[in-house]
């Protein structure tokens, strides 16, 4: 009898830990079979931006860049809009080298141009998802890993006049912003390698200057000590980062200053100041409601959704933060600095584009910043829900709030995933087949430069073309043919369907 007693007490024991493996082999297989749903995800994604939506207008003058620089005119754009005449270093280019001559390495390799033009962006956007995936496994685990991937792809960014299309735009906003979730991996250890990637990042795209007061939070936070020791900590943490992120830039403006002459980049520097303090438009009379208003309805989702679930995210993480601050350990520490670092990032960028009434309303513009910020506040609403104590009326909350936080995200993703691939639109082979008896015609003729007529659909077919690309009212242009999708109103040089191309008038 005590034998068998023993044996019904092992026995009693035994389902609450055969219970305990299979929830976690549940759990397990749950995870991989979200995580392996993410990645076809971002496949779908990727895919279209690279073979499937057409060569639009800023991809097409970027690329005017690394073509220029092929034919030995320089680090040189076709000037489309700076006077129609080659430009080098031209301001209105915003994104950078560190985007463009990869590019170029690329397009000498002979390869199809828009490949050559969309590969290295689509490269920075995995970088960017292997980025989020180390910083939100570091924050929260693997959990927070996964929710920290997902966010990207339930951010849509491809609505309005000035879109990224998709991860493989050649523009800067996502090399930038996965330069910067790199520099936040490295920042505990390596502040010197988190300088010179925010200093790339700059090269990337402008705008990620305003990153900077996110990783001088992080490093504050890391810093030693109280009072006036811990400034000089501080001090002498950011000595070197701050030389190597003006690095890159510097490199590039004595090649400016060697290239263009004194005179010449006297003009330069006075041209890029113009274009930082205008950001290149003119006053589009917008209020920060407007811009608050864009931003929410950027997610795939209503808005009122896509708000709830950034203020859980905000309230989870700050939750957090508060409760771990005074008895951080190293690696909550690391934790909290990323937390603040990311919410003074995203207010950085959103603030600037949101009280900035002379900006349109494209969501482009805070991109960087919510590319990289955003994910890393998701995680860390995570990490904090883990931090909270076991079986209180707190964790509960917490643990359904960010059951709540990973369905917007999750929904937003399926959404954007489903939106994508039903999608019909004007498709890069279409626009190829088009584009065929132009290039044909630029060739036979031996044409130099064509004008488009107006800015739009017209910009890509000409670059594509092989001609340079200008403007059709610029002085410059005087005396070049149009190319353009409405009736020639001068002498019909050539009728490709689609497209004409008319004579000057």
């Amino acid at each position: 009898m005590g034998a068998l007693a023993a044996s019904v007490g092992a026995a009693a024991q035994h389902p609450s830990s055969g219970a305990r493996s299979a929830m976690t082999r549940t759990r397990t297989i749950l995870f991989w079979a979200i995580a392996a749903a993410l990645l076809v995800g971002h496949v779908i994604v990727a895919w279209h931006s690279l073979v499937v939506w057409r060569f639009w207008e800023d991809e097409a003058f970027n690329l005017t860049v690394p073509r220029n620089l092929l034919a030995g005119l320089g680090y040189s754009s076709d000037g489309a809009l700076s006077g129609s005449t080659i430009t080098p270093f031209d301001p209105r280019i915003s994104t950078g080298p560190v985007v463009l001559l990869p590019v170029a390495l690329l397009l000498a390799t002979g390869i199809d141009p828009v490949m050559a033009a969309r590969l290295i962006p689509l490269a920075y956007w995995v970088l960017l998802l292997a980025g989020l995936v180390v910083i939100g496994r570091r924050i929260g685990g693997r959990w927070a890993a996964l929710l920290a991937a997902a966010v990207p792809l339930a951010f849509t960014t491809s609505a309005g006049f000035s879109p990224i299309q998709g991860p493989a735009d050649l523009l800067g906003e996502i090399p930038a912003a996965a330069l910067i979730v790199w520099a936040l991996i490295v920042l505990p250890r390596r502040a010197w390698l988190a300088g010179l990637l925010v200093g790339l990042a700059v090269q990337a795209k402008l705008i990620a200057l305003l990153a900077l007061p996110a990783f001088a939070i992080a490093l504050w936070v890391l810093s030693d000590g109280t009072g006036r020791a811990r400034f000089r900590d501080l001090v002498r943490r950011s000595w070197l980062p701050l030389v190597l992120v003006a690095a890159p830039t510097l490199l590039l403006e004595v090649v400016a200053l060697l290239s263009l002459g004194v005179p010449g980049y006297v003009q330069h520097v006075r041209s890029l100041g113009g274009f930082l303090l205008s950001g290149g438009q003119g006053d589009a009379a917008t209020s920060v409601l407007q811009k608050l208003g864009t931003l929410a309805d950027s997610w795939s989702l209503p808005a009122i959704v896509a708000v709830i679930g950034a203020v859980i995210a905000l309230g989870l993480a700050a939750a957090g933060v508060t409760r771990q601050w005074r008895t951080a350990s190293p690696e909550d520490r690391v934790v909290i600095a990323y937390a603040l670092a990311a919410f003074v990032g995203a207010l950085a960028f959103i603030g600037w584009w949101a009280t900035a009434s002379r900006l349109p309303l494209w969501v482009r513009h805070p991109a960087p910043g919510v590319f990289a910020f955003f994910p890393i506040l998701a995680a860390v609403a995570v990490w904090a829900v883990v931090r909270m104590p076991r079986r209180t009326v707190l964790r509960v909350t917490g643990v359904v709030a960010a059951s709540v936080l990973a369905l917007v995200v999750g929904a937003g993703a399926v959404l954007h995933v489903v939106a994508v691939s039903t999608a019909q639109t004007y498709t890069l082979q279409r626009q190829q087949d088009e584009i065929a008896p132009i290039a044909a015609w630029v060739a036979e003729n031996d044409v130099e430069w064509l004008a488009a007529s107006p800015w739009g659909y017209a910009v890509a077919p000409i670059v594509l073309s092989g001609a340079h690309l200008g403007m059709f009212d610029a002085p410059a242009m005087a005396d070049v043919p149009r190319l353009t999708r409405d009736a020639c109103t001068t002498e019909v040089l050539l009728d490709a369907g689609a497209y004409r191309v008319c004579a000057a008038p």
